[in-house]
This record gives structure tokens, sequence and C-alpha cells, in this order.
């Protein structure tokens, strides 16, 4: 039974609507970058996702790891605990596949990676752009948001 302590008050109601347009909206421009990036790929080795290996983690707004939380409560999950091989969490068992493919972030979609396929050219100026947008929506939710490596992410929501 709920109490008027446990019901969210008009400020909060309206907080909550403006934090899932804002993942609505990263929702869009990550699967906008999906689609600029389609013609290139890559071997599907993983070897981009060996954090502790390559030293580049990839860099996550607030709304791009609240999509990832929000996943991982659809599907009943905990947040996956750190592996032991320096790997990214989100990686299964096999420490091959994504587990959170469809909500990974912005930069796991990006290919960074130097075993990267498809046309010589990399369509750069249009990726700025969804950066800028992804900026653009966290910074319009919370001016003193900004991005930050996955791992650091993991720390306080592990204290939860």
């Amino acid at each position: 039974m709920r109490t008027d302590e446990d019901t969210p008050d008009d400020g909060e109601r309206l907080r909550i609507v403006e934090e899932r347009r804002a993942v609505t909206e990263t929702l869009a421009v990550l699967r906008q970058a999906s689609a600029l990036w389609a013609s290139h790929g890559c071997p599907g080795s993983a070897e981009c996702c060996q954090l502790s290996v390559t030293k580049r983690e990839p860099w996550l707004w607030p709304t791009e790891w609240q999509a990832l939380l929000e996943q991982l409560r659809r599907e009943r999950r905990p947040l996956p605990a750190r592996r032991a091989d320096g790997g990214c969490p989100f990686l299964d068992v096999t420490g091959k596949r994504c587990t959170v493919y469809e909500v990974r972030p912005f930069g796991c979609r990006t290919f960074f990676c130097h075993r990267i396929t498809g046309p010589t050219k990399q369509p750069a100026e249009s990726t700025n752009a969804l950066l800028t947008r992804l900026t653009s929506i966290n910074v319009g939710l919370d001016p003193a948001a900004a991005p930050k490596a996955m791992l650091s992410w993991f720390e306080p929501a592990s204290a939860l």
C-alpha cells in the first residue's frame, strides 16, 4: 500500500518524465549511430572489450548508463561484477559476446578498434553530430552532466 510519503510530488514526477524522455532520445541516437556505421564491421573477437588490455574504456553519458541499467532491470538481471580477466563486465561468461548489445554505449558502436572493416572513409562528421546531440540530451537534463569511463560507473552502482 502506498502512503503519501511514497507518492512522488509534481516536481519528482516531472523529473521522472524528463529522465525517461532523455533515455528514449539517447536510445534513438544509439540506433542512429549503429545505422551510420552499418557498412563497417569487426571480426567479433571482443578484442576491443578487453578493457585492461586496450586501456581504452568507452565513456558513457548518464543516459547511456541509465539505458544499460533499465535493460538489466527489464531482464531481471543484476549489475554484473567486474571480470577477473579485465574484460568489459557486460561480456558473457565466454568473454566473446556482449550481453547488452541492443543498448551498448555509443563508444561500443563506433569502431575505435584497429581491426575495423568496411569503407576506408569513416563517417566522422556524422558521428560527431550524433555525439553533440548526445551531449545536448544529457546537459539539457543536468547542466553538470559529464561522461565518465565505463568502469567508474560501477563503483557507485555496486554500493546500492
